[in-house]
């Protein structure tokens, strides 16, 4: 059995016995196929780009040292803080104002490097205390008390042992607090 066309295919208009376009629409369906397959490739072009900015993007993360992700997972973790603590006041100076803020460490990343992915001893700080005042520690740590309570803070200041983080513990880090990010804004 051969299959015949009954209606044009590019008007949808009924066909005459052995006509397969109609003569008018000869022009018309050529141009039109020309504009599918031109959209076609470049449907394709579109998923090649995507797939070659994804190997990109995955051989640049090959060549990422342990501190290329100590730094993204700081970022994603202080962008956690600030957005935890908003609306509260500075730790330190208690202070409302609108002015950038910081997620200011109380232990500081150099003097206590295991406190670093610690909440409890981050907190969000105004830029004046947290760079100009070193962390102004002391009112730092009577704000921490308020917040946190004196048991938690001894805590904080007692013996930790300090982890040896590797490049996946670090992108765990990053990954889980840009999830608690996203949580956090939706």
């Amino acid at each position: 059995m051969t299959f015949r066309r009954t209606t044009c295919p590019h008007c949808r208009a009924k066909l005459e016995t052995g006509q397969r376009i109609h003569p008018a629409c000869i022009d018309g369906y050529a141009e039109a196929q020309a504009a599918k397959a031109e959209r076609a490739d470049a449907k394709k072009a579109r998923a090649a780009a995507r797939v070659e900015r994804a190997e990109i993007r995955r051989r640049k993360e090959a060549i990422k040292s342990r501190a290329d992700w100590a730094k993204e997972a700081q970022t994603a973790f202080n962008a956690w803080v600030r957005i935890r603590d908003e609306g509260l006041p500075c730790i330190s100076c208690g202070r409302q104002h609108q002015g950038q803020w910081h997620a200011g460490h109380y232990l500081s990343t150099g003097a206590r490097p295991e406190l670093r992915f610690t909440e409890a001893n981050v907190h969000r700080q105004c830029a004046p205390c947290n760079t100009h005042l070193s962390g102004n520690a002391v009112l730092y740590r009577i704000g921490l008390i308020e917040r946190i309570g004196l048991q938690v803070v001894e805590g904080l200041e007692g013996p930790h042992e300090l982890p040896k983080w590797t490049a996946d513990d670090y992108r765990a880090i990053r990954d889980n607090y840009k999830a608690k990010l996203k949580e956090m804004k939706c």
